[in-house]
């Protein structure tokens, strides 16, 4: 099968397409023809080198961990997908990840994909989706009336985590840059503050909860935000436990954990039309196409998520 694999760490001119073989699957897996997969920073990140140490995986490395596609083959203790089944998946973290022409995906990762959501749409949800959900649900504790920031709001994490939080009621707050403001509106934000003049601790205080996808100053400016009692999670940094203490909130640095179940849950609201999926580009699955791709990833601009598809 062709497969944009890196045989060592660096810029994105090491990626390159590879003939490499079919995986092979376990008895609690299922081999997936991939339709469409998506770019998210884990992808880049890993390339670059970055992530070496906490995800030590070896050469050559097929990057990607989002996939939509078709079961062509299931493993003998498989019981809830057949072949023929559409399906999505934020598969396992190996080194054969999605951006090839198969990948194996254990069943407890796997949702059915509804008739009325597309391959590209699919495949822009299983890892932004999943750490919104995560997020959302088993760690900010939101009730209706509540006011959250949701630091960070164009990006994939941030455009799901705002509509999962006007799901629940909540009153939305969002940083982003003005030209994703009607956007952002669009998605159910009731204020969009740009980032780029205002500075959010100086006009906000007494929010409910604070969920952060950006980290460094951004995360560190959060906690002076939040009520005594609140919440804050994030998704780019580590906790300042000082901080969490003199604020008297809790608070959670979070790593997505792959969900079957959950991510059921998330592409049945899509198929519901209780969330929009945003794709900022759709690229094919070339050499060139996964480079810029992942330029586009590394340039932090994208609008939503950004697709390869299989076409």
């Amino acid at each position: 099968m062709r497969a944009v694999v890196i045989d060592e760490y660096g810029n994105k001119d090491k990626l390159h397409m590879e003939n490499i073989a079919i995986p092979e699957i376990a008895d609690d897996e299922v081999l997936v023809e991939v339709k469409a997969t998506s770019v998210n920073p884990i992808d880049w990140k890993l390339r670059e080198g970055y992530l070496a140490e906490m995800i030590p995986l070896k050469f050559p490395i097929v990057l990607g961990w989002d996939v939509a596609g078709v079961i062509t083959r299931v493993g003998q203790n498989v019981t809830g997908f057949r072949s023929g089944d559409n399906v999505l998946a934020r598969p396992d973290l190996t080194n054969r990840g999605t951006y090839a022409e198969y990948t194996a995906v254990k069943e407890d990762k796997l949702a059915k994909l509804p008739n009325n959501v597309s391959f590209e749409e699919a495949a822009s949800l299983p890892l932004a989706g999943l750490t919104a959900w995560q997020g959302v649900y088993e760690n900010l504790e939101v009730k209706p009336g509540q006011t959250v920031l949701m630091q960070g709001g164009a990006g994939g994490v941030g455009i799901i985590g705002i509509q999962l939080l006007k799901h629940i009621g909540a009153h939305v707050i969002t940083t982003a840059s003005a030209k994703n403001k009607e956007l952002l509106q669009s998605l159910g934000a009731d204020e969009v503050i740009d980032y780029h003049e205002t500075d959010f601790s100086k006009v906000l205080n007494n929010v409910d909860a604070v969920f952060d996808t950006i980290g460094g100053d951004t995360l560190d400016k959060s906690y002076s935000i939040i009520k005594k009692g609140g919440h804050l999670v994030t998704i780019d940094g580590q906790i300042d436990e000082k901080k969490v203490e003199a604020q008297g909130i809790t608070a959670n640095a979070i790593w997505l954990r792959p969900n079957g179940k959950q991510l059921t849950e998330l592409v049945d609201f899509v198929s519901d039309g209780v969330v929009k999926t945003v794709i900022d580009s759709v690229h094919p699955f070339s050499e060139d196409g996964v480079k810029k791709a992942q330029e586009i990833s590394e340039s932090h601009h994208a609008k939503g998520k950004i697709v390869i598809s299989m076409k």
